[in-house]
Order: structure tokens, then C-alpha cells, then sequence
């Protein structure tokens, strides 16, 4: 699988508007997995912009990223402390015709799914206010108010896909991370609902029946999301055209804001083999660093590759390494060092002696499990082997 590199986010756009628009391959929707602070959600705010810059400032998408969470804010009434709201800004294009809509109705059918709430919108004064049961006006949580934000996105996909005047000028849907705050039986319920959502908009057509697909770009960090997505989007349905998309893994190797994309075919989990690319880089003893978050990383690897093998747990993984004496290092040094609760955006570097046990470990790991690993990082510099003995820092 190829690997192309790009040197900034422009260019990796025109890369992505080439794949939907390919006159010989057309492609309906592009699906990106990428970590975070991988740069997603510049990428789609840089989509967004190249298409206004082609139609003389005319948008050609509709996004769903971080900025249009932000364009809800909450009140929480400091003064009376009993008429809280979420307001609605109506300066965004976002809310474009959204009192002739009438949306209420279907934001309810989508909101049934997740939540045990109701709600009320004041197209006057742009206020959401919230109710449950007998009591009104009251506080939603951080979750609730994301899912409620999303159910009324979908409201607008739906009327947008029935081909309301006030979103004609939209041919692309960009989506990015829609499922922030929320549990994995939810996200999965979410998954599902959209792509239903994505194989309508592939497979639109226009009033007198030609082919009218809306371009679609999906991205996410969160492995079970995407997972779903693939699965929902790719596999044939009875009576539906099929979804012609391309699956890709995004990367940043380095901080100077150069991207790769690869292809990740019918395997939506490689991103899980990009992880052990991204500790072997940090395990370099030269150019890498080692947080003790590492660990945890290390081991969430090992329980989707005993997973896999069918085993229940990463005893398989370890028991299957050849040196006795280091299978009980080894298993003492994963299992107490990835219970920490480690600070991924505050990391705690890892002491010497625990460096030269993870370089081991995952050396070893890598070695009997015979990963491929990608291209994404050049080929660390085998560190000296550490005497059995290393002992175990308690500084983790």
C-alpha cells in the first residue's frame, strides 16, 4: 500500500476533492482515521475554504467539526440560577432558513434514540430550552448537549438531502469527529444512523432521476466509530447501490505540517499497526521520547492482538515470548506501569531503567508477532540490550 506524502493541508485537499471527482473512478464518500492533533479539524475548515475560494466566497460544504459545536453556546442564568438555555447563533450560515425547516419534528426522532430529554427552540430569541418529565428549563449535560447538537445537524442533512432552496449550493458534506462525550453503545447507535444517512446522500438522485450524489468526507479519531463506518458503509445492502469510498489513514510524521495519507483498503484496523509505527518512533534511544503513557498504549496493542488470536487477555502475548525469565519481567513491568493515570497532554517522561524495559518489551513483541509495520517513521536505531535484572522505577 502506497504511501503519498503532501506539504500542507491545501494540497492534501485538492488530493481529497480529486478522489470524489474523478471522472474515470468516481467516489462517493472518503472515510480518514487520524489520531488527535493530527490536524482534522484544520483540514476540514481548509476543505471548506477551497471551495469557497473556487465559487467567488459561495460555500460548497456543509461541515460538522468543533466550529459548529461552537456555535451553541450555554446560559446558565448566574442571576435567577433557573432559566437555563442554549443559544443559537444566527449570524452562522450554518442556521440558513432553519425557521422554515421545521425541524423540530425530526431532531425528535434522532434524539429518541440517545437521550430521555425534550426540548423547545425559540426561532425568535435562538434559544434551545430543555425539559424532563415535570421539570423545565433544566441544566443538560456536556453529552446531552453535544448528541442534541448533532440530532439537529442531521435534521438539516435530511432537509438538505430533500433538496431545500436554502442548502442547493451544497455539494460536499464534511464531518468531522461528530461523537465527542459519548459512551460506546451510543456511538455505535450514532454510527449506524449516519451511515444510513451517507448511503441516501451517495445514492440521491435529482428530480428528473439523473444521479445527484452529495461528496462526502468522514473523519474520526475514534477507532470503534470508524470501525463501524466501514463496516456499515462498505458491506452491500439488498436493493441499494452500492458506496464506492476509499478508506485512508492520515498521519503527520513530523510537527512541520507535512501529512501523509495511506490506503487502508478492507483493513480499518491498521491504525492499531500505525500505533506500534508511532511507540517504535518513540522508543528510538536518538530522536524519540518515552512518556510513561507509552505503557498503556503498549498494552491496549497487545490486548487487540490476543484479542485476534482469540485469547482473553495479553498473558497470551507475553507467554508466547521465548525467554522465561523475561516473559515474568515482563508481564510484572506491563501490568504495573499501564495502571497509572497518566496525563496524555501533561506527560510524565519515563525514567532510564523503565525506557530500556519498554524498548525490550515492545522490541520482542514486535519481533515474534512479525508486524509489517508502515512506512510513516524511519527504522529506530536498535537500542543495547538492558541485563534481565532492570529494575522496575516506581516514579510512574
Amino acid at each position: 500500500m502506497s504511501i503519498r506524502t503532501f506539504p500542507n493541508l491545501r494540497e492534501l485537499v485538492v488530493r481529497l476533492r480529486d478522489d470524489l471527482n474523478n471522472p474515470t473512478k468516481p467516489t462517493h464518500l472518503v472515510l480518514l482515521y487520524a489520531y488527535n492533533r493530527t490536524g482534522k479539524t484544520r483540514l476540514s475548515m481548509e476543505f471548506k475554504d477551497v471551495g469557497k475560494r473556487a465559487n467567488n466566497g459561495t460555500g460548497d460544504t456543509l461541515y460538522f467539526n468543533a466550529f459548529t459545536e461552537d456555535l451553541f453556546t450555554w446560559e446558565n442564568d448566574l442571576t435567577g440560577d433557573a432559566v437555563r438555555h442554549l443559544r443559537l447563533n444566527p449570524d452562522s450560515t450554518f442556521f440558513n432558513g432553519l425557521r422554515d425547516l421545521a425541524l423540530d419534528s425530526t431532531i425528535e426522532g434522532y434524539l429518541d434514540r440517545y437521550a430521555d430529554f425534550r426540548f423547545d427552540i425559540d426561532y425568535t430569541t435562538w434559544k434551545v430550552s430543555f425539559r424532563k418529565g415535570e421539570a423545565e428549563n433544566i441544566k443538560i449535560s456536556r453529552g446531552e448537549q453535544n448528541i442534541f447538537i448533532w440530532c439537529l445537524f442531521m435534521a438539516i442533512c435530511e432537509r438538505m438531502l430533500d433538496g431545500h432552496l436554502s442548502y442547493q449550493s451544497k455539494k460536499y458534506l464534511y464531518i468531522d469527529d461528530p461523537i465527542s462525550s459519548l459512551d460506546d453503545d451510543n456511538a455505535i447507535s450514532v454510527a449506524c444512523d449516519l451511515a444510513k444517512l451517507l448511503r441516501r446522500a451517495a445514492s440521491r438522485t435529482a428530480t428528473n432521476g439523473d444521479p445527484a450524489p452529495l461528496k462526502i468526507v468522514f473523519s474520526s479519531h475514534h477507532s470503534l466509530f470508524f470501525n463501524v463506518m466501514c463496516n456499515e458503509v462498505g458491506r452491500a445492502k439488498e436493493g441499494e447501490p452500492k458506496v464506492v469510498h476509499k478508506r485512508y489513514f492520515l498521519h503527520r510524521p513530523t510537527g512541520d505540517g507535512i501529512y501523509t495519507l495511506r490506503a487502508t483498503e478492507d483493513t480499518p484496523y491498521f491504525h492499531h499497526v500505525a500505533t506500534l509505527a508511532e511507540l517504535k518512533r518513540a522508543a528510538d534511544p536518538i530522536t524519540g521520547t518515552l512518556y510513561t503513557f507509552h505503557f498503556n498504549a503498549l498494552r491496549s496493542i497487545m490486548e487487540k492482538t490476543a484479542a485476534f488470536f482469540g485469547h482473553a487477555d495479553i498473558s497470551f502475548c507475553i507467554e508466547s515470548l521465548d525467554n522465561e525469565e523475561d516473559r515474568a519481567l515482563y508481564n510484572r513491568a506491563v501490568n504495573l506501569l499501564s495502571h497509572g493515570r497518566y496525563a496524555i497532554y501533561e506527560p510524565t517522561p519515563m525514567g532510564d531503567d523503565n525506557k530500556d524495559l519498554f524498548r525490550r518489551i515492545l522490541g520482542d513483541f514486535i519481533t515474534k508477532f512479525q508486524f509489517a509495520l508502515p512506512e510513516i517513521v524511519e527504522t529506530p536505531t536498535a537500542p543495547a540490550p538492558a541485563p534481565p535484572s532492570a529494575n522496575i522505577s516506581p516514579q510512574s
